[in-house]
C-alpha cells in the first residue's frame, strides 16, 4: 500500500444485546439473570436475542428456543415489543445524528457514522466515538460497543472485538496485527460453506487468505474472492451511505403449527397487509408489485407476483390481490406465509397508471380513483390515532380479539427489506 494513510473517520456503533437491554432496562430485577427474547419452547418458537449472562450458557440468538431451555434451565424467557425497541433505536439513531448527518443504520441496534466532516465541532473520530458511547448510556440506560477505523469492514470488526461495553481503535498501519490470528470466518461474506471451502485449501485464519496470491482466490471464488482477499487485507473502498434506496417491505411467518385453513390464512394475510400498509406510509413509500410467499410442511416453497395498473401503500388493496394470490397456490397445509410490497416509489411523486394498453374504463377508472380518495383520507385519520396509541389501537373488524400475528420468535412483526447490499457475499443467507 502506498501513498497518504486513510483518514481514520468512520465508526461502526453496536448496542449489546439491544432487545434483551431493553427488557433489563425496563425491569432492573432482570439484571444478572440469564435474560432472552423470543417465542415459546413450543412449535418452533426461536430466541431473537440473548443477554450475555445467557449467552455464558451457549444460548443465542436464532436458536430453537426449547434447546436453550435445555442449555440454561433458568432461562428468563420473554417475548418481543418491537414497539418498546424501536423507541429506544429512536432515541439512538437521533444521538447519532446529533454528531454527523452521515449515518447508515444498518438494523435497529447498530450503525455506520462518517465522522469527516464534524472534527472541527466535536473533536477526532476517537473523541466522537467515546461521546456517542456516552450519550447513549446516560440519556437511554443501553451500552453500545463502538469501532473506529478507516473502513466500514475494520470498524465493524473493532466493535466487535471488546464486546460487551467495547471501544476499540484500528488505527492505519494496525491491519494486519489486527486481521493475522482472527478465524477467516470473521471476513464478512465468508460463511460456514465458503470456511469450509477454504479450509480444504488449508486456510483458518485470516493471514493465511492474506497469503494467497489475490488471482488465485478470483479463479476459486469468482469476484467475490477479491472482495475477500482484499478484506483479509482490510481494503474496503464501501462509504457510508445515509440514504440507501428501500428496494421492497414485506412481512413473513412460520406458524408455530402447519395451516391449511384458508379462512385462517386470509386473516394472517390482512394483518400482514396492514402492518406493511401502515410501514410504508409511514416511510411515505407505496408500491406497485405484490409477491405471496408460501412454504409447505415439505419445505417447498413456492411464490406468486402480480403488478398493479397503480402503486398504493393501502392495506385493503394489498389485500385484496395477497388474497387473490393465495387463491392461485395449492391448497395443503402450509408452514409459512408472507407478503412482499415491491418497485416502491416516495408518494411525493406523481401517481402513474397503465397509459396504453388494456386497462379500466374512463368510468370504471374514475370510480376507482374516487374509492381509493375516500379509502386514503380514512387511512390517513386512523393513522394519527395508530402513531399516537399505537399501531394495535386501530384494526380492521375480522382481525379483533386476535392480537398481532406471532412468529417463532414469538414477535409481533417480521418485517424485511429486501435488496441492502453491504458487499459481496459468497452463501446464500450467509
Amino acid at each position: 500500500m502506498s501513498g497518504a494513510a486513510p483518514p481514520l473517520t468512520i465508526l461502526h456503533v453496536d448496542m449489546d444485546a439491544f432487545y434483551a437491554s431493553v427488557e433489563v432496562r425496563d425491569n432492573p430485577s432482570l439484571a444478572g439473570l440469564p435474560v432472552a427474547v423470543g417465542g415459546p419452547a413450543t412449535g418452533r418458537g426461536v430466541i431473537s436475542a440473548a443477554s450475555y449472562e445467557a449467552r455464558a450458557f451457549g444460548v443465542h440468538s436464532a436458536m430453537p428456543t426449547a434447546q436453550a431451555q435445555r442449555l440454561c434451565p433458568e432461562l428468563v424467557l420473554l417475548p418481543p415489543d418491537f414497539e418498546r425497541y424501536t423507541e429506544a433505536s429512536r432515541r439512538v439513531m437521533e444521538i447519532f445524528r446529533r454528531y454527523t448527518p452521515v449515518v447508515e443504520p444498518l438494523s435497529l441496534d447498530e450503525a455506520f457514522l462518517d465522522v469527516s466532516g464534524s472534527e472541527r465541532l466535536f473533536g477526532d473520530a476517537v473523541e466522537i466515538g467515546r461521546l456517542v458511547r456516552r450519550d447513549i448510556l446516560r440519556e437511554t440506560r443501553l451500552v453500545a460497543s463502538v469501532g473506529v477505523a478507516p473502513t466500514k469492514f475494520l470498524a465493524k470488526l473493532a466493535s466487535d472485538l471488546d464486546k460487551p461495553d467495547g471501544f476499540r481503535v484500528i488505527q492505519h498501519g494496525e491491519e494486519r496485527a489486527v486481521l493475522d490470528p482472527l478465524p477467516v470466518s470473521k471476513i464478512f461474506g465468508v460463511g460456514p460453506r465458503t470456511a469450509k471451502r477454504l479450509e480444504a485449501m488449508g486456510v483458518t485464519l485470516v493471514r493465511d487468505l492474506a497469503a494467497l496470491d489475490r488471482l488465485e482466490v478470483a479463479k476459486r471464488f469468482g469476484s467475490s474472492g477479491l472482495w475477500i482477499h482484499d478484506l483479509a487485507h482490510g481494503l474496503d473502498p464501501r462509504r457510508v451511505t445515509p440514504n440507501r434506496t428501500e428496494k421492497s417491505h414485506g412481512m413473513e411467518r412460520t406458524f408455530a403449527e402447519d395451516i391449511q385453513s384458508r379462512d385462517e390464512l386470509r386473516t394472517f394475510l390482512l394483518s400482514f397487509c396492514e402492518e406493511v400498509a401502515f410501514t410504508l406510509r409511514d416511510k411515505g413509500l407505496r408500491g406497485k408489485t405484490v409477491t405471496l410467499k408460501a412454504r409447505f410442511s415439505d419445505f417447498k416453497t413456492v411464490t406468486r407476483t402480480r403488478t398493479l395498473d397503480s402503486a398504493t401503500n393501502l392495506g385493503p388493496r394489498l389485500f385484496r390481490v395477497a388474497s387473490e394470490l393465495l387463491g392461485k397456490i395449492e391448497l395443503r397445509p402450509l408452514r409459512l406465509l408472507g407478503v412482499q410490497v415491491s418497485r416502491l416509489e416516495d408518494v411525493r411523486g406523481p401517481a402513474q397508471g397503465q397509459l396504453f394498453g388494456a386497462g379500466p374504463e374512463p368510468s370504471e377508472r374514475q370510480a376507482w380513483l374516487e374509492s381509493n380518495k375516500k379509502l386514503s383520507a380514512a387511512t390517513a385519520s386512523l393513522d394519527k390515532l395508530r402513531r399516537k396509541y399505537g399501531r394495535g389501537t386501530v384494526v380492521p373488524a375480522t382481525l379483533l380479539g386476535r392480537g398481532r400475528v406471532k412468529g417463532r420468535d414469538g414477535s409481533d412483526g417480521e418485517p424485511g427489506v429486501a435488496g441492502r447490499s453491504l458487499g459481496a457475499g459468497l452463501d446464500a443467507g450467509e
